[in-house]
């Protein structure tokens, strides 16, 4: 069963029909019409057919009508409105109501009508300024004690009782999407007095037309109908909306009576409730409802802040600001440096740890734990776990020239916590290695899912270089592989005293159609056991006379490294293995025979 609500301002005019489903009526301007709209001319005698369903009505324009119907701000020559619906002729609006058991079976016009705006309530002050703030004192414990959304839509409507004593019901109801009510919860002053059915057009004005707080008055009836549930109790309530930025449009709804029945055990008599009492209630209820808001506005910025938290490093969580700007982190093309760190061992780790796999997954936990603290300490973005591995990531949300460079420092830093742990035999992760790729180019990098679960991630020839670039640690017996343009970058950019570089050859990745140059990034001369200057600069002469075919002078330099020095194994194995001599087809470049 639906309600009409027809409503013109000028002249005022309001009235409301009901709609039974299955049946039909015509609107107009003519008597002999079903439904009779006299006071405005822009009406035809036949402007309307209406035909009514059990959820929703389907309207159309009579043939003989000639002013257009406006649903949604266009004009249209039929339509289909559920709860909540309005469309307009002229002057006169007209809001279609869905009917419904929660909310009583008929819901009267008010006979007076106040909507509040926030600078006409901070005129008013409070009588009982003490007790109010009291009770507002109170409100953010009700909600940091509220374990769920049932629990706390119990403490508050207690505690808005106790804010307003005049009220005798509370509720905490909720507009659909389709403009249906729901009512979340209730409270009685007196539970002896039975249910409680809200007014649903003042819901609705409130919470949708008019967006801000209405107060209704009804006139006193003196044999109440039955069917006037919320008029029959009550001869006031309003509805102050709580501005929720997510989920469903709710409000705080308040009912009673000018003649206030005073509380056993005080003087007997009654208070006759006036306006400035009520609009003192309803500016009341409306710090409530900021309150709420800046509660959740603060709850949802501290979950979001907690799930950037673990992809963003502080300076990026800084550079976002308290109300991250979600354009910002849209995917898009840009340079970064990536970083592809893989675990050592943990195959055989699986396999010897067959009995316990949640302490293997500890460990791994831990393990990666180490890669992503580096990653964003030293201000990258970290981005997907593949298994073992972590990605990391810089040169986005924003670009930076000393991207490179952090990424390596990184890098470095990784190194080193593992060699650290590898002397405490006892350590968990005493058994595991890592290798780590790291790349810089172009991509596509960005955030996919939403404020509340959000992935980033980046994507890329760059992402699969890395990876490679990781896999070949394990060839080439170093820990930390870049590309070429990291390489120059570090030798331009980055302090001896910082990090240094290697060449180690000319290769030709499984799956790559060119060749690149590869290079091992090295912690400075100050970290014990690290080659010196002098053994990296014979190094890279060595790999130079390999590069040319001169590998007797190529193995002679190879061979001046320190034993400790695992690099020089992969190009002297080739070397010895051709007798020193270079093939006949030598290209100078080393084609890899698997990732």
């Amino acid at each position: 069963m639906f309600e009409l609500i027809t409503e013109s301002l000028e002249p005022h005019q309001k009235d409301h029909f009901t709609l039974i489903p299955g049946e039909s009526y015509v609107i107009g301007r003519d008597i002999a019409a079903d439904i009779v709209i006299d006071w405005d001319p822009a009406i035809s005698r036949q402007h309307v057919c209406i035909d009514v369903s059990t959820d929703h009505i389907q309207i159309e324009r009579h043939t003989s009508a000639t002013n257009p119907i406006y649903y949604e701000g266009r004009d249209t020559a039929h339509c289909q409105l559920s709860s909540g619906g309005i469309f307009v002729i002229g002057s006169t609006r007209f809001l279609i109501l869905q009917k419904s058991a929660e909310t009583g079976e008929t819901d009267v016009p008010p006979f007076q009508e106040m909507a509040f705006d926030q600078q006409e309530l901070k005129q008013i002050r409070f009588r009982d300024a003490d007790k109010r703030l009291e009770v507002l004192a109170n409100l953010s414990e009700v909600i940091r004690a509220s374990r769920t959304e049932t629990d706390l839509n119990s403490r508050l409507v207690n505690l808005i009782l106790a804010g307003v004593p005049y009220a005798e019901a509370v509720a905490i109801v909720e507009l659909s999407p389709q403009g249906e009510v729901k009512i979340n919860h209730w409270i009685r002053r007196h539970e002896t007095e039975g249910s409680f059915r809200p007014s649903t057009r003042l819901i609705i004005d409130a919470l949708s037309q008019k967006k801000r707080s209405i107060l209704h008055m009804w006139e006193k009836r003196g044999e109440p109908d039955i069917g006037y549930t919320n008029v029959a109790e009550f001869d006031w309530a309003f509805c102050t909306p709580v501005e929720w930025e997510q989920g469903p449009v709710w409000g705080l709804y308040l009912a009673g009576q000018k003649e206030y029945q005073l509380a056993t055990g005080l003087p007997q008599g009654q208070l006759s409730i006036d306006a400035s009492q009520l609009k003192a209630d309803v500016k009341f209820v409306e710090i409530v409802s900021q309150i709420l808001n800046s509660v959740q506005r603060t709850t949802r910025l501290e979950r979001q802040q907690a799930g950037f938290r673990q992809f963003f490093a502080p300076p990026i969580l800084a550079a976002l600001g308290d109300n991250p700007n979600t354009d910002l982190l849209e995917p898009r093309e840009c340079d970064v440096t990536v970083l592809f760190c893989d675990l050592r061992g943990f195959s055989q780790r699986a396999e010897e740890s067959s009995g316990d796999l949640i302490g293997l997954l500890d460990r791994v936990s831990k393990a990666l734990g180490v890669m992503t603290y580096q990653i964003l300490e030293h201000g990258g973005v970290t981005g997907d776990f593949q298994g073992d591995a972590a990605l990391g990531f810089w040169g986005w949300p924003f670009a930076s020239p000393t991207s490179v460079k952090q990424a390596c420092l990184a890098a470095l830093a990784i190194r080193n916590e593992f060699d650290r742990i590898q002397s405490h035999k006892d350590h968990p992760l005493a058994q595991f290695q890592m290798g780590i790729g790291i790349a810089h180019g172009r991509a596509v990098a960005g955030k996919i899912g939403t404020t509340e679960q959000v992935k980033v991630t980046v994507f890329g020839p760059v992402v699969n270089l890395a990876s490679r670039l990781e896999g070949m640690t394990k060839i080439m017996r170093v820990p930390i592989l870049v590309d070429e343009t990291i390489a120059r970058l570090v030798r331009l950019q980055v302090p001896a005293t910082e990090a240094r570089v290697r060449k180690l050859g000319r290769v030709l990745p499984y799956g790559f159609e060119k060749p690149l140059v590869v290079s091992e990034l090295l912690p400075p001369t100050t970290v014990e056991g690290t080659l010196t200057d002098e053994q990296l600069s014979d190094y890279e002469a060595g790999v130079e006379k390999f590069q040319e075919g001169d590998w007797e002078t190529a193995y002679q330099l190879l061979h001046g490294m320190p034993a400790t020095d695992r690099a020089q194994d992969f190009l002297n194995l080739i070397i010895a293995q051709n007798n020193r001599t270079a093939p006949n087809n030598w290209e100078g470049f080393i084609p890899m025979e698997r990732k």
